[in-house]
């Protein structure tokens, strides 16, 4: 059985990891598959965004423990656990979050881009509780979505938090009473709908401007933005709302 299945629908594709009786726990092979899905999603010029979901109601739980001591690393070289916790896919990827994302799996969907989670989701990084460090991303960069107080208190502390606490701290952007996947699957439609050059664009400006001091900040944006302003695409998103109709974006 893969460990992680994808599916391809309209201008998106979905991943899901593929261990619904160990809980989601990531594996070498798991993230080596959610990093090839990755490489899809990039490569695929009519793919312009990414879910990233769970089997079997539960995002995931973390590392696999039994992979651990057998002396297996669910890390890629390069790209950090699951596959994407250091360097994720340069368009949008979209967490649907059901059951936990935990340790790991929080880390997972803090390498995301955008976060949906169904209302008795849990987060939490409780690696302190075992004298573990989240070092797949929760120290590092969990303080530049939920700011440096609450980042401290999630890692220090190691409790569990409920979707709608998430949400308020600004983690998850949707909470949702039905399926995770459901609504993620909506905004992924929304986002995958727009100019496929104007997103990778964002995305990467957004990703890389916090450290950027004012007088960098707007030359390397220009330096971003440039091609995206000369490109086929944005003649084509004008000329489209001038004859109100739906773009052909063509990635040029």
């Amino acid at each position: 059985m893969s460990e992680v299945l994808t599916d391809i629908q309209d201008g998106f594709i979905v991943v899901t990891i593929n261990r619904p009786d160990a809980k989601n726990a990531m594996t070498k092979a798991a993230a080596e598959g959610i990093r090839a899905a990755m490489e899809q999603l990039d490569n695929d010029n009519s793919l312009n965004a990414g879910i990233l979901t769970g089997a079997g109601g539960t995002f995931c739980s973390g590392m696999d423990l039994k992979g651990f001591l057998r002396g297996e690393s669910p890390m890629v070289p390069g790209y950090g656990f699951g596959g994407i916790t250091e360097k994720g896919p340069e368009k949008p990827l979209i967490a649907a979050v059901e059951g936990y994302a935990l340790a790991g799996g929080l880390e997972l969907a803090l390498a995301c881009d955008l976060c949906v989670a169904n209302d008795k989701a849990k987060f939490g990084i409780p690696e302190v509780k075992r004298s573990l460090v989240a070092a797949a991303g929760g120290v590092l960069k969990l303080q530049q979505v939920v700011g440096k107080r609450m980042a401290m208190e999630m890692a220090l502390t190691g409790d569990f938090y409920s979707a709608q606490r998430a949400y308020e701290m600004g983690f998850v952007n949707r909470v949702t009473e039905g399926a995770a996947l459901d609504a993620a699957v909506e905004l992924a439609a929304t986002v995958a709908a727009n100019g496929p050059l104007a997103l990778k664009a964002t995305k990467k400006i957004i990703n890389e401007s916090y450290d950027w001091t004012d007088a960098e900040a707007w030359k390397n944006q220009a330096k971003i933005t440039a091609p995206v302003f000369m490109s086929q695409d944005a003649q084509e998103g004008s000329r489209a709302f001038a004859e109100k109709r739906k773009p052909n974006w063509q990635g040029k």
